[in-house]
């Protein structure tokens, strides 16, 4: 088991990168900590504050309490909130029991030295797909156990794409995704909108196209990830994106698709409930590579992880309660409430017997990469700030693709 413990001043140090990995936000409420080993309480954190106790996802987690003989006191907080709080009460000697925490978040808190492998607590990771598990692995061990995934694609309007000639299943590369959006301006309305803000969400957006064109995280000067800048940066100068994917959050830039008077919107899994209520027919497919085929897209999801504890007895019951929460039943249950992929395969299929709209994003997971795998781990939240800044630099017009990104790879490499 992992037990190092680093100073405050590191744990600081770590803090600033968490903020920099927070995709999404909220505002949490309350704290918990774990008891003694004797306790029948155990402390459960998530990033879920917008849950409260009657929810569906409020009662999964104390029926698995319960399950496991004890009663669970969960609290939840914003993504970022949450990784800070984690790395005070570690520091501190009262973490939670159990904690979920967002994927990118995983290789900072092993970092810090707070949480065990799962191979430490004799939790069971064989039947998660690779990719998935991938994004909670450091130096070949896995950290924590996912409650599921979710990823990008495109969204199309199949009324606008009809009014415009154009054939969605024709869409793919980006000479034939350009062809269409002009057609579509052409035809009076807008092509694409997206998120290029200067957060995570931005970056997260980006990837797509930057590993599309072949592009390597640790050279982002290189001319893949030009061509991807310029694609973007082309199609905001040329009317085909708004200017305000500059300032877009992938919520704002939802909403400005379900207006109807845009072609294709970038967004997530999260997302396709509200499709559903657009009022116009949609469609989706998988976000194109520069030379055909579907491009890799990040994985987004959380991980269920154990902190390390000053009294080990109390990790059997920690097991009992990551099991239950990611058994199959609840995967298929939880994944659902919370437009998640599955994680393995078996539910997967039932999730797309029971609702058909999932088949294009389960494939989607299948192809996805997480952030911090390939060995990045905790350098990623550094290149990705330099990243959505390069983006923000060329889109806005004070550089060329090629200078904003060679100033990105200058400053992440230091």
């Amino acid at each position: 088991m992992r037990h190092t413990r680093r100073t405050v001043l590191a744990a600081a140090v770590v803090a600033g990168a968490l903020a920099s990995v927070s995709a999404c936000g909220g505002s949490g409420s309350g704290s918990s900590t774990a008891s003694s080993g004797s306790s029948a309480t155990y402390a459960f954190w998530d990033p879920y504050p917008q849950f409260d106790a009657t929810s569906d996802w409020g009662k999964a987690v104390a029926a698995c309490g319960k399950q496991a003989g004890v009663t669970v006191k969960r609290t939840g907080y914003d993504t970022s909130d949450l990784g800070n709080k984690a790395l005070l009460a570690a520091q501190q000697g009262n973490a939670p029991d159990v904690m979920l925490v967002d994927n990118p978040v995983v290789s900072t808190l092993v970092e810090a030295g707070i949480l065990n492998k799962t191979s430490d607590i004799g939790l069971d990771t064989t039947s998660i797909q690779k990719n998935i598990i991938g994004a909670g692995t450091v130096d070949g061990a896995a950290y924590g156990v996912p409650i599921g995934a979710n990823t990008l694609a495109l969204y199309y309007n199949a009324d606008l794409l009809k009014a415009a000639k154009v054939d969605p299943a024709a869409v793919k590369d980006w000479a034939s995704l350009t062809a269409a959006l002009k057609k579509v301006k052409a035809a009076g309305k807008k092509g694409i909108t997206f998120s290029a803000i200067g957060t995570e969400e931005g970056s997260f957006q980006f990837l797509p196209w930057f590993w599309g064109a072949g592009g390597d995280l640790t050279k982002l000067d290189a001319a893949q990830g030009v061509k991807a800048l310029s694609l973007w940066k082309g199609w905001v100068a040329d009317g085909l994106a708004p200017n305000d994917v500059l300032t877009n959050t992938q919520t704002t830039s939802w909403q400005e698709f379900a207006t109807g008077t845009y072609a294709f919107g970038e967004n997530g899994t999260w997302q396709l409930g509200n499709a559903q209520k657009a009022g116009f027919k949609y469609g989706v497919i998988s976000i194109p590579a520069e030379n055909g085929g579907a491009a890799p897209v990040p994985t987004g999801g959380e991980f269920v992880t154990v902190p390390v504890q000053k009294d080990s007895s109390r990790y059997e019951v920690s097991k009992k309660i990551v099991t239950c929460l990611t058994s199959a039943k609840n995967l298929l249950a939880t994944d659902t409430t919370l437009s998640y992929v599955a994680p393995t395969a078996a539910v997967q299929s039932e999730q797309v017997a029971n609702n058909p709209l999932l088949k294009p994003w389960v494939s989607a997971v299948a192809a996805a990469r997480g952030r911090t795998s390939g060995g990045l781990g905790v350098k990623y939240p550094v290149i990705s700030e330099q990243l959505w800044a390069a983006v923000q630099g060329a889109l806005s017009g004070g550089k060329t693709p090629q200078s904003a990104l060679a100033a990105a790879q200058d400053a992440a490499a230091k």
